[in-house]
């Protein structure tokens, strides 16, 4: 379940990642939270983070979830397959492009919260990702995400919609 697929050597300059798509704990809604650095309209997105080396790709995932949002109580639902992966932009002048890398490859997981909605703290880490969320509809979140990022998150509502679909 949280093993990386093997890698090939065109992933080898793509940072690895995970993501996170949280499912509200009585319906199909997802979390979304609304970048602090991006303006709008493209300006919301799910938690995602960078993979520390040697680290377990679900464990990423829960550190990271609990860095940008403060959940904890979770349970596990489903994990997509192999990397997904998108490319930074020309443009971009971030300091992963600095670090030269092309882009991130991300493992995302679908998880249920089963907690209150209290345990919501965009404050939970000193580097704040969101300065607000919301619970969502999975299939509109490519249209909400920066463009760069549409592509991977075309693909992750396409592998995590029949658990919404069940989840109704």
């Amino acid at each position: 379940m949280t093993e990386a697929p093997k890698e090939g050597p065109d992933l080898a300059r793509y940072r690895p990642n995970v993501g996170v798509v949280l499912f509200h704990p009585t319906d199909n809604r997802v979390w979304q939270g609304r970048r602090v650095i991006t303006p709008p309209p493209f300006n919301w997105q799910f938690p995602q983070g960078g993979v520390d080396d040697g680290e377990d790709l679900y464990a990423a995932a829960l550190r990271e979830l609990e860095e940008e949002t403060g959940v904890r109580s979770v349970t596990f639902l489903a994990r997509t397959e192999g990397w997904i992966t998108y490319d930074f932009p020309a443009d971009h002048m971030g300091s992963k492009v600095a670090q030269g890398w092309l882009g991130q490859r991300q493992a995302w997981f679908a998880l249920r919260f089963t907690g209150d909605e209290a345990e919501v703290r965009l404050d939970a880490h000193h580097q704040i990702e969101f300065d607000a969320w919301r619970w969502g509809i999975l299939d509109e979140a490519p249209q909400q995400v920066i463009p760069f990022k549409r592509g991977a998150y075309e693909q992750v509502v396409a592998a995590f919609r029949p658990l919404a679909e069940q989840l109704r």
